[in-house]
């Protein structure tokens, strides 16, 4: 039978359903996602080829029963040498043994009358090196670019005595992890040349009278987390894979099947970067498209731009990515105010400001607070973008204040809620419930209700709001003050989770190894002010139009998820 007609007239199928983790280049790219069709149709050519239906069978091939009588008769003779252990009887393959039927001329056989099955060895730790005579493998070692497909190198080395030796795992071997979370990476990989690999990988070795890619490919579609036989740690030990059974074909059948597939997966490469390359000229087109709203002054160029978007609007956002970047572009043109019109019956914020510092300025008379520091300006220059009449560029050290938590530590939390107790709120405590902590402490300088910004402060998730808990929360957060007559929390909201400004935050964090957020970097942000009913209606439009953008990626996902259903469709009907 020929797959080409199958690749070629479905390539809408193979090309239309994305897997959400994006693939690396190659057909060995391990766990990539890839393209959900293409990486399908790479499955489907490996199901094909170990059950004999990619290539035509040829009488004239010597038949598989024969190699196995060779196989045999060469274990048989390296049992003699004492080179192997003699193998204990095997069970025959019964007819339910048997997954599926092979073409005439091919064999079942298990995998230890066929291969050696090897562990690996340990070497004492001062006997491994940079480098030596012989590469040690580990199983972090297999993640490497280098070792991609073929190994061909390792972070250690060892120069083995004779008696260690013993252990070397042989050349035409194939190798993959038998033990711990590694097992359920389902990585394989191919040995040209002896190795050494340590106790948590195994090998197979292939003989001559096989071809070592075709057992590759075969070797490919066993999930070895299905081998598990561990307990509290994953474990592949011999008695889980050498009773496994192998379709074994003629050798020149073998030969035929891997170029075959050779072929056919040079098809796929070229059908994923064809996908890959118009993907990346399509993020490309909506950025620079997005990109001349943001970056346009004049009102009539901006509706010329939006014209031309809007034209094509269906063309465009046709992926998570553009939508993502859609509605990042609505909220930089939400605090440009460019998204709402403005009210010239709205009082400018100019004049709130003054009336504002007029109350301070009575408060410091009284000696109620401290005198503020002169602030420096923002000069023309350091102005991001012009501004609508009525709006104002403000530093957050002019509108805000922040109040880091509290650090209590873990012998005086508990978990029981007690008279007097408050709760304690932890970064965690705002992805979810699992475990409430409550704490003897009622100081109500750092305690925050549901309506309250807190900012995270260190970590990996440094500059990022929580919100929506009430409680005295940890001093890993700090809590954003302002005032409301001033500021529309959400707008605030939004405008922080700008990547400009997380930009900002990041590159001003106080710590080379940890992100940290500090007051210093908050106070020297610019934000741009808009008066605070134009900010409400501001609010009210990005929530309407980031609701119908949650809205195209849930039809995106429905009509992802029917492709990824078709593609399976049409590949049950081949199988």
């Amino acid at each position: 039978m020929s797959i080409e007609p199958l690749i070629t007239q479905h390539l809408d199928i193979w090309t239309a359903a994305d897997t959400e983790k994006k693939s690396g280049r190659g057909r060995s790219s391990g766990s990539a996602g890839g393209v959900y069709g293409i990486k399908k149709l790479r499955e489907l050519i490996l199901e094909l080829a170990v059950r004999g239906k990619l290539v035509p069978q040829d009488a004239s091939d010597e038949p598989a029963s024969e190699l196995l009588k060779r196989i045999a008769t060469e274990k048989a003779k390296l049992v003699a040498e004492g080179k192997i252990k003699k193998s204990k009887p095997l069970e025959s393959i019964t007819e339910e043994d048997k997954p599926y039927a092979l073409p005439q001329g091919w064999q079942w056989a298990r995998i230890i009358q066929l291969f050696q099955v090897t562990s690996g060895g340990s070497f004492d730790i001062s006997a491994e090196m940079d480098s030596g005579e012989y590469i040690y493998l580990k199983v972090g070692d297999m993640n490497t670019s280098e070792n991609e497909t073929v190994i061909t190198t390792s972070s250690r080395f060892v120069n083995p005595n004779i008696k260690e030796r013993n252990g070397i795992i042989p050349a035409n071997s194939i190798i993959f992890p038998k033990r711990g979370g590694a097992i359920a990476t389902n990585k394989k990989r191919l040995v040209t040349s002896e190795i050494f690999v340590d106790l948590n990988i195994m090998a197979i070795t292939v003989p001559r009278s096989i071809s070592l890619i075709y057992t590759f490919q075969w070797l490919g579609g066993v999930d070895l987390a299905q081998l598990n036989t561990g307990t509290s740690v994953p474990q592949i030990n011999h008695k889980d894979i050498e009773p496994l059974i192998f379709p074994l074909p003629p050798l020149a059948e073998q030969h035929r099947i891997v170029a075959k597939v050779d072929e056919l997966m040079a098809l796929c490469d070229q059908l994923e970067n064809q996908h890959n390359n118009a993907a990346e000229a399509h993020e490309k087109l909506v950025t620079h498209l997005l990109g001349t709203l943001t970056q346009t002054q004049n009102t009539e160029d901006f509706n010329t731009h939006w014209q031309r978007i809007s034209e094509y609007f269906n063309t465009l956002f046709t992926t998570e990515a553009s939508i993502d970047a859609l509605k990042q572009t609505l909220l930089q043109l939400a605090v440009m105010g460019k998204l709402v019109p403005q009210d010239p019956n709205d009082e400018p914020v100019s004049e709130l400001l003054k009336r504002i510092q007029a109350e301070k300025a009575k408060l410091v008379a009284e000696g109620k607070i401290k005198k503020d520091k002169p602030l420096a300006e923002i000069t023309e220059e350091e102005k991001p973008f012009d501004l609508p009449v009525g709006w104002e560029w403000v530093l957050f050290e002019q509108i805000l204040s922040y109040k880091q938590g509290l650090q209590v530590g873990t012998e005086n939390q508990f978990l029981k809620k007690e008279t007097g107790a408050t709760r304690y709120l932890r970064i965690t405590d705002f992805r979810n419930d699992d475990e409430i902590r409550y704490i003897k402490d009622s100081s109500q300088d750092v305690y925050c209700n549901e309506i309250d910004l807190l900012m995270i402060r260190y970590g990996g998730t440094a500059g990022e709001i929580v919100s929506g808990k009430k409680g005295i929360y940890h001093n890993n957060m700090f809590r954003i003050d302002y005032d409301q007559k001033l500021l529309d929390r959400k707008y605030l909201w939004n405008y922080l989770a700008l990547p400009s400004i997380r930009n900002e935050l990041d590159g001003g964090s106080t710590s080379s190894t940890m992100p940290q957020i500090s007051h210093k970097v908050m106070n020297k942000i610019k934000l741009p002010l808009a008066p605070i009913e134009e900010q409400q209606r501001i609010v009210t439009k990005v929530d309407e139009l980031m609701a119908i953008c949650d809205q195209l990626k849930s039809c995106l996902t429905e009509a992802n998820q029917l492709q990824q259903k078709l593609a399976d469709v049409v590949i049950m009907q081949v199988i």
